[in-house]
Formats: C-alpha cells, sequence, structure tokens
C-alpha cells in the first residue's frame, strides 16, 4: 500500500498507479561522484515506506549497472514498485566517453531484453525511449516499442526529451504514458510545447532534476566543489560566471524557505508540483538521492503548498538563468523545436 502521506497519481489514462513523487536512481551507480551501495540499498526501502512506487533508472545509468543495482530490491517487492527504465543512449565498453544515440528496432529489440536480464524481472512497467534520433522514423521507434507491449516484455510507453509535435505523433502509433524532460524553477524550456501537448493528450509528466541537479538545494555554489568525476563539472550552467550569476537566483527561495521554515530543496519541489494545477496534467517528479535523510526531505514537499504570492515571486527566475543544461542541446526537444 501507499503511505497516506504521499497522495498518488496515474501516469496516463491507463496506465500505472504511483506516489505523487517518484525517485530517480541514477545517482546511486555514477554521474555524481562517489556512491555508497549500503546508504542506496537503504534509500530504495526507505522511500517505498514512505510512499514512493515509481523508481527510475535506464541501461545506460554505470553501463547497466544501476538496473543491477535495484534489481534485488524490485524483485523483493515487484507488488508495490513500478519500475521505469530507458533505451536509446548507447555505450561502449572500449570507448568510456561514447554516447551514440540509438533508436532503430533491431537495437530497441536487443536493449529490453538486456535490460530484463540485468533487473531480473519478466516485466517493465514504464519503458522509455531515452533521446529521440531524428533519423530514425518515429513511427519506426514506438511501433517496436508497442511489440514489446504485446510480447508482454513492457506494460506501457514513455518518451524523455522530446517535442510537443514529437509527442504527439508517438501517441498516435501507440499511447504513451509519461513524457519525461528537466523541469525545475531553473528550466522551463519545456512548457513551449511539450507540457501543453501532455496535457492535450493526457499524459503525465515526469520531471527529471527537479532540483537543479542539486544546484536548488544550496548544497554546493559552483561545479569546482564538486568531485573530479561529477558530470555537472562539463554542464555550463555550474560553472565559471555562470554559476555565480546562477547563485544569486536562489535569493527568492531562501526568502521562501526562511519564511515557512522549511528547506530550499523543498520549495523548489513544491514548485514543481504545483505545475500540475497550473498546466493541468498530471505531474511525478523523481528527484534523484542516494540518502534516506534526503528522500525524507523531498517527500515531505509533495505535500506543501506554495502562495500566489510566492509563486510570483519565482516567474521571473528561470528566465534569467545563465547557461544551458547541457553543454550541447542536440540531443534534447530544444534542439528539435
Amino acid at each position: 500500500m501507499t503511505h497516506p502521506a504521499l497522495p498518488t497519481a496515474r501516469l496516463g489514462a491507463e496506465g500505472p498507479l504511483v506516489g505523487v513523487q517518484g525517485l530517480g536512481c541514477m545517482g546511486m551507480s555514477e554521474f555524481y561522484g562517489p556512491t555508497d551501495t549500503t546508504e542506496s540499498l537503504a534509500t530504495l526501502d526507505a522511500a517505498l515506506a514512505a510512499g514512493v512506487t515509481l523508481f527510475d533508472t535506464a541501461d545506460m545509468y554505470g553501463s547497466g549497472h544501476n538496473e543491477e543495482l535495484i534489481g534485488p530490491f524490485v524483485r523483493a517487492n515487484r507488488d508495490r514498485v513500478v519500475l521505469a527504465t530507458k533505451f536509446a543512449i548507447e555505450r561502449r565498453a572500449e570507448d568510456p566517453g561514447h554516447r551514440g544515440i540509438r533508436n532503430d528496432p533491431a537495437y530497441i529489440r536487443s536493449a529490453v531484453d538486456a535490460s530484463l536480464r540485468r533487473l531480473g524481472v519478466d516485466v517493465i512497467d514504464v519503458y522509455y525511449m531515452h533521446r529521440r534520433d531524428a533519423a530514425v522514423p518515429l513511427a519506426e521507434s514506438v511501433g517496436a516499442m508497442a511489440e514489446l507491449v504485446r510480447a508482454g516484455k513492457v506494460r506501457h510507453l514513455g518518451l524523455s526529451e522530446v517535442t510537443g509535435a514529437e509527442l504527439r505523433e508517438a501517441h498516435a502509433v501507440h499511447p504513451i504514458a509519461a513524457v519525461q524532460s528537466e523541469w525545475s524553477v531553473f528550466a522551463r524550456d519545456v512548457e513551449r510545447s511539450v507540457v501543453p501537448a501532455a496535457a492535450d493528450l493526457g499524459v503525465a509528466f515526469v520531471p527529471y532534476s527537479p532540483l537543479g541537479r542539486g544546484f536548488l538545494t544550496g548544497s554546493f555554489q559552483s561545479a569546482e566543489q564538486l568531485a573530479a568525476d561529477d558530470v555537472r563539472r562539463t554542464q555550463p550552467r555550474f560553472t565559471g560566471d555562470n554559476a555565480a550569476a546562477n547563485g544569486g537566483l536562489l535569493e527568492p527561495l531562501r526568502r521562501i524557505a526562511t519564511a515557512r521554515g522549511v528547506t530550499l530543496a523543498q520549495v523548489a519541489l513544491a514548485w514543481v508540483h504545483q505545475r500540475a494545477q497550473v498546466h493541468g496534467l498530471t505531474v511525478v517528479p523523481i528527484p534523484g538521492t542516494r540518502k534516506r535523510s534526503r528522500l525524507a526531505e523531498n517527500t515531505a514537499a509533495a505535500t506543501l503548498e506554495l502562495t500566489g504570492e510566492e509563486l510570483a515571486l519565482l516567474e521571473p527566475v528561470a528566465g534569467e538563468v545563465a547557461g544551458d543544461r547541457y553543454p550541447s542541446m542536440a540531443f534534447t526537444q530544444v534542439g528539435r523545436e
């Protein structure tokens, strides 16, 4: 059962019912510096106890390690866990820096079988196309994903970092339960076309990095403070003059947090949750964390409601952010809009 303190929401018209806040598991394997496997696994258990039921991974996180890591937890709680994973970003053992984008049907069929093996399950609840390769017709890719549903390997389909037009095209081939993209006080480009399309189609929106990859928590001021292998060192918003400028944009969050007696992270997450009311669609953010203390902080934000005045304070922030979300935006929806 879902903990009564965490509301529930449905992904798509016929998708699974989930806790209204999920858990992003990526950082348990790589990208954000050193990891602690014991604490990560404890965080998975704590999340489920708190009413979190949507657990998000991908085949490229740790080159399969993340799926293997959470697999035993998923299997032990299969009737309670809604498992989401992704395909499309190809990595190669002989070239650790390689990031290819594959959407062709043969790759999709191979990728899902590999994910099922690593996870040790018979079916994936939500299977996302992680990134879009515009060279492959979308109907071919989604058609291949739909075949996985018919084969019983996948229950529901999702897309990540697509445009509104691409979401509409895909949904016409097979119902899409959820669309995933970055959405936060700092990142609102999805509101141009993807959010309106999702609202119109009844597709749930699953924001990743709703805490701006940790920057919105105030836990670091510049990428220079992070571990040498932390991927945020390569992201424009967290380096040099951009980091200094963006740090100043946290002031309205601090004012609200101080007045409310809550944290910056809780203000930022509350803002994302309230996008559901603003745009008329289901919103299930998936903040990532490896610590039980952060998990408790994050889930508490699901029922924090900001006032109109507080929302007005945060409204202009995204428009003043310096730097792009990624070093190259080519494989985000922005690159194709």
